[in-house]
């Protein structure tokens, strides 16, 4: 019997459009002999629509209508099973427009990428593929990922974080009492690229916080690495066992690569779903020595460990070329193209890469039933005695 795989996508982010690509290139390899797909595509404002057009690229340039044509629908328990209710059922159609069996959150970004939409699952008990509500949120913001990092000695740069109510002068003088230019400014919790700027004075740094500041209520501020070079690993696997894939370089010839860069140029010179978004910019594998690539697998698989990954996750490396210095830079708990390319470099196709995302879903998931949420007490019993007025009833 066929598992109903329930694939979510986009979702209140300005990675939405992002998101949409990576799902439906997914669809596109899952394997429909062991899958029925339902693609589960999240509107901006977080409601959620099926349909026979839903995972059709094209029917995307027209969302309003997209969204007319298909059925809305919302997750429920029905008979111990998760089930996609129609909202504004006509008299005529059954309540339940599926069921699903696992979901395949295919996300980027704020609302949905940081542990939202997989808390949301779990309180369906519905297994999910990727990391769970905890890494998925750490992963998501900048400063707490790389602060646990340093912790466990893995190496990444030193770098400030400020919130939106403090002032722009005074977070300038911050940082030019802690940190020298060249700096890098970025939101605390976007991918992509978005609202990433390099400011190489106080002028610069003072747009980039402003812009930054636009996207997140925190930013992160780190010291520039002048002679840089950025390559990209990403591991597979779960607490127990994880694995390397190949390591790719990004090409590139300005300070960051912008959305534009990855996304929409590199996007032109791509072959829809054979190839990642980016592929324009990148090297696969990448450009460095046997031993440096050794030291950047087994740094992503001790970042899997500590930050409690599960399924596929993308991590990006800095490379400072006049010392040979690695740091971790940011991880990417639902990488772009799910780092598809990096895999087949390595030996994997897509299709293999999926289904073993989905088995390692259905294992924690089997592991978390096991285990006990609930415990034997009459504390109710005596609340429910003795009231709750007053300091007899007040929680310790």
């Amino acid at each position: 019997m066929k598992i109903k795989l329930g694939v979510f996508f986009g979702g209140k982010s300005v990675e939405h459009e992002v998101s949409i690509i990576t799902a439906l290139q997914a669809i596109e390899n899952i394997n429909k002999e062991k899958y029925d797909i339902v693609p589960i595509y999240i509107a901006k404002d977080n409601k959620m629509y099926c349909g026979d057009f839903v995972d059709d690229i094209k029917q995307y340039t027209n969302i309003d209508n997209l969204k007319r044509i298909s059925t809305q629908v919302t997750l429920s328990l029905k008979d111990n099973k998760t089930v996609l209710l129609r909202t504004n059922k006509k008299f005529y159609e059954n309540e339940v427009y599926d069921y699903i069996d696992v979901a395949f959150p295919i996300v980027h970004g704020t609302n949905v990428e940081d542990g939202t939409l997989q808390g949301y699952l779990k309180m369906f008990n519905l297994p999910y593929v990727g990391c769970d509500v905890t890494s998925s949120a750490v992963g998501m913001d900048k400063y707490v990922s790389k602060t646990i990092l340093k912790e466990n000695n893995i190496p990444v740069l030193d770098c400030k974080c400020y919130y939106k109510n403090e002032e722009v002068e005074d977070i300038i003088k911050s940082v030019e009492e802690n940190i020298e230019y060249p700096v890098i400014v970025k939101p605390i919790n976007l991918g992509s690229s978005i609202g990433i700027v390099v400011a190489k004075n106080r002028e610069e740094l003072e747009e980039a916080i402003e812009d930054a500041f636009t996207y997140a209520r925190k930013i992160l501020i780190e010291k520039a690495i002048k002679n840089l070079k950025e390559v990209n690993c990403s591991v597979l696997g779960d607490y127990e066992e994880c694995n390397a894939s190949e390591c790719e370089e990004l090409d590139k010839t300005a300070d960051i690569l912008s959305y534009e860069d990855k996304y929409i140029s590199g996007g032109k010179k791509t072959g829809g779903a054979k190839q990642s978004m980016n592929a324009g910019v990148l090297k696969l594998p990448a450009n460095i020595s046997e031993e440096l690539k050794e030291n950047i697998q087994t740094l992503a698989k001790e970042t899997f460990k500590i930050l409690g990954c599960t399924g596929v996750i993308r991590i990006d490396f800095l490379i400072d070329e006049d010392t040979d210095k690695v740091y971790v830079n940011e991880v990417n708990t639902i990488p772009g193209c799910l780092s598809f390319h990096l895999w087949r470099a390595a030996g994997m196709e897509y299709p293999e890469l999926l289904d073993k995302e989905i088995e390692l879903a259905l294992k924690r998931n089997r592991e978390e039933n096991n285990m006990v949420f609930s415990f034997d007490t009459n504390v109710l019993e005596g609340y429910a005695n003795g009231g709750l007025k007053g300091g007899k009833g007040k929680l310790a």
